[in-house]
């Protein structure tokens, strides 16, 4: 096992990660950029290196501050939680060469679904299902227009080196496919430098369910579930929950051995999440795969028991999985708290935190890395806190999660908690009745008094 791990990254899942290295008997060396010099992680770790300014590029984006500051710590093994470096192959590879693990999947694996072609071509020999489609990068408008007429509008122009949803567009009919492809090329580059596009049938009212799996050095691949991911603003993920009210459990087993499928044809280590779109007709189509631990891995903690970081160190360091897939024995939702105003179109709200409760109680769990008098900086992502409740049911763990929002109290600052709120008492989401276009015709409505 190891003696020390860096921590490449910030916030609460650096924390979460510090906790479970202290449970495990781990040091951990904890990196920070001068906008973090007051966060948690940076408190709790054994050791912590200012590695830069607040940019991102000039901190945690940089692979040879971290490499620097692992060496003169003599870290070990490096974890890269989640974004920045986490599905970066480039910096897996140094590691590599510095001789330091890499908490995650190797920079081939990583390379081989970062690609989003590359990773659809692979599920295609895999025998897994996938969205009909260019099958590849598609080299000219005019043999883009003929993809689509083959496959019939609607279709979805996607960036081969995408991801949060930039160069994505949707087109609708025939007569605006030149605009989109244009615009999708250029949002692409502008993100990516990279403006390469494919083509897929875009599915209408589609579900957001991925499964979460683990593989280990040995090439054994178990999957442990699944998360419902519908609730999405821009593609971006507000809610996740186990298990889906959509599933059947024909569904899940049959997605289940697709998931395990697509670990195997890379011969997956780590934990990795493969992610789907099901049709209402419970079809379901591989859309991508994330080579890395995700923002709502609790939710699959709480309904099966399981330390998911604990399993990505234990792998690493070489120990074999069981090979045992996993099924939901509770109901658990999160709720992602941002430092947004859900009211003005989720603006970010940077700024001090003047006061700041988490709720308690039996089957309620708080990941947050900020305390009253915490200065949220405007550099990084506006996750300050994820909310987990879990419950016998679905319908009693979304009462918990109501109550449980009513206690969160952080002032000072704008938060989508109001969004939150007026979302668990919607009759079409408490009756599981959603998609990933749930969102565009939902009504927050005026503040509550209290807000």
């Amino acid at each position: 096992m190891f003696d020390k791990i860096l921590i490449a990254n910030r916030g609460e899942i650096a924390l979460r990660i510090i906790r479970t290295c202290r449970e495990m008997g781990i040091k951990t060396v904890a990196v920070f950029s001068t906008a973090d010099r007051d966060s948690l992680h940076v408190r709790f770790a054994d050791e912590a290196v200012c590695i830069g300014p607040a940019s991102s590029s000039d901190s945690y984006l940089s692979i040879p501050r971290i490499m620097a500051a692992a060496e003169i710590t003599n870290a070990d093994a490096i974890h890269p939680g989640y974004g920045f470096l986490a599905e970066n192959a480039d910096f897996a590879e140094v590691c590599e060469q510095y001789g330091i693990k890499f908490i995650g999947p190797t920079p081939e694996q990583i390379r081989k679904m970062g690609d989003k072609v590359t990773a659809k071509e692979t599920m295609i020999k895999a025998g897994v299902p996938v969205v009909p489609g260019s099958g590849g990068l598609v080299k000219s408008l005019k043999e883009g227009l003929k993809i689509a007429d083959k496959v019939g509008y609607p279709v979805i122009l996607k960036a081969t080196a995408g991801g949060g949803g930039k160069g994505m567009r949707i087109v609708w009919e025939k007569k605006d496919f030149e605009r989109q492809w244009e615009m999708a090329r250029q949002e692409a580059k502008a993100a990516f430098g990279n403006d390469g596009i494919y083509i897929e049938k875009f599915i209408e009212e589609p579900r957001h369910i991925e499964i979460q799996i683990a593989g280990d050095q040995f090439g054994t691949v178990c999957h442990l579930s699944e998360r419902e991911c519908s609730i999405q603003r821009r593609h971006q993920k507000l809610v996740e929950e186990s298990p889906s009210p959509f599933m059947t459990d024909e569904l899940r087993e049959a997605m289940g051995q697709a998931a395990i499928k697509a670990g195997q044809a890379i011969h997956y280590e780590g934990v990795g999440t493969v992610e789907f779109l099901v049709d209402k007709h419970r079809n379901f189509y591989f859309m991508e795969m994330n080579t890395r631990i995700q923002v709502e891995h609790p939710v699959t903690e709480e309904v099966i028991e399981h330390d998911l970081i604990k399993e990505q160190i234990k792998i690493a360091a070489g120990v074999p999985i069981s090979g045992k897939n996993y099924y939901p024995m509770m109901h658990a939702i999160e709720c992602r708290i941002n430092a947004e105003d859900p009211y003005h179109d989720f603006r970010p709200s940077p700024g001090k935190i003047t006061s700041f409760h988490s709720p308690k109680g039996h089957g309620v769990r708080v990941d947050t890395h900020v305390y009253a008098g915490y200065v949220i900086p405007p550099y990084y992502d506006s996750l300050i806190a994820k909310l987990i409740c879990r419950a016998q049911t679905r319908e009693e763990c979304i009462t918990k999660m109501e109550r449980a929002l009513d206690e969160f109290i952080v002032e000072g600052i704008k938060t989508t908690i109001p969004f939150h709120k007026k979302l668990m008492r919607d009759e079409r989401f408490r009756k599981g009745e959603f998609h990933t276009g749930f969102l565009n015709d939902f009504e927050l409505g005026e503040p509550e008094a209290e807000d």
